[in-house]
């Protein structure tokens, strides 16, 4: 966890540590992390997997519509003012500054000064659950949710419950990462890790 310096700080902590193997198991939008993972194990030799849950796919009512940054859901809002449910993470709420006409309910893990005239932030943590999202968007009056397409199961809920309320929801489709070999959840990890300690015995044998 963390930040290592870029690439060759990376890279530098895996040798200074004699890491055997390097597990990026980031969130599918952290694109910075996972190219310098790539960058480095390469430079370092090191066998690197990836951890990546699959994305959302809609679900038989759901109302999405797929856009491939911020800036285009921000454009994707409309012009008349919404009652807009933000989930999209702090870094990237300076885009919505395209779009000052809508009220903003931001959901994030901390207080933060959002930077948006017509905006409020709420902080929570997940998991949440599908009766108090559906509450939530209920009492504020949510028109359209706007979500990066996480895939992750602590965050859905929202996405049922705006199904089950026949709201739209903005969903921002993943970055391009660099190609890596590839698993959906941390048992196939388990498992090349232990692939890769029975190698090395079997070399040192």
């Amino acid at each position: 966890m963390g930040g290592f310096g870029g690439v060759l700080g990376l890279a530098q902590f895996l040798r200074a540590e004699g890491c055997a193997a390097l597990i990026d198991a980031t969130h599918p939008f952290a694109a910075q992390m996972s190219s310098h993972a790539v960058q480095a194990a390469e430079l370092t030799q090191t066998p690197l997997l990836r951890v990546e849950c699959p994305a959302w796919r809609a679900a038989s009512g759901d109302r999405w519509t797929s856009v491939a940054n911020m800036s285009d859901a921000a454009v994707a809002l409309g012009e008349l003012p919404r009652r807009v449910f933000l989930s999209v993470g702090r870094l990237e709420i300076s885009a919505f500054l395209a779009a000052p006409q809508h009220d903003y309910l931001v959901r994030a893990v901390d207080e933060f000064e959002p930077g948006l005239a017509r905006a409020r932030v709420l902080a929570a943590r997940g998991p949440f659950e599908v009766p108090a999202e559906r509450e939530l968007l209920l009492r504020e009056r949510i028109q359209v949710v706007v979500s990066k397409n996480a895939g992750t199961p602590a965050t859905y809920a929202k996405l049922v419950a705006a199904r089950e309320l026949g709201l739209p929801v903005i969903l921002v489709a993943r970055p391009r990462l660099p190609c890596a070999e590839t698993v959906d959840s941390f048992e196939p990890a388990l498992a090349w890790l232990e692939a890769l300690a029975r190698q090395a015995l079997a070399r040192d044998a």
